[in-house]
């Protein structure tokens, strides 16, 4: 009976030391403060991030083209002056009417 608990023995130890391995070699890949997935995660977020400022970047550029556009294009200019301030140019005159507001139907 010595001999067969004998042999159980290493075999509990290769065990024990097999799952000891796993077990590091899972924390080395998953475990810290940083794992696997966090850093595909990351990866990720890095790429969608950088989509998001090229995506700013072209905005950015056509504001600056507007404002360009704005200090140097005089029909630019004009435009803007009549559709967003009402003003207008030369002599014209303007005509207001003035009506009555609608009464409500009852």
């Amino acid at each position: 009976m010595s001999s067969k608990s004998g042999s159980r023995t290493p075999l509990a130890t290769r065990i024990a030391i097999a799952l000891a391995a796993v077990a590091i070699l899972f924390f080395a890949v998953q475990g810290g403060e940083w794992g696997t997935l966090d850093l595909i995660s990351q990866r990720t977020r890095m790429a969608r991030l950088e989509q998001h400022v090229d995506s700013l970047q072209h905005v950015v550029d056509s504001l600056k083209g507007y404002r360009k556009r704005l200090d140097t294009d005089p029909a630019l200019q004009e435009r803007i002056a009549r559709e967003e301030f009402g003003m207008v140019r030369g002599s014209k005159e303007l005509l207001y009417r003035f009506t009555e507001p609608a009464r409500p139907i009852r």
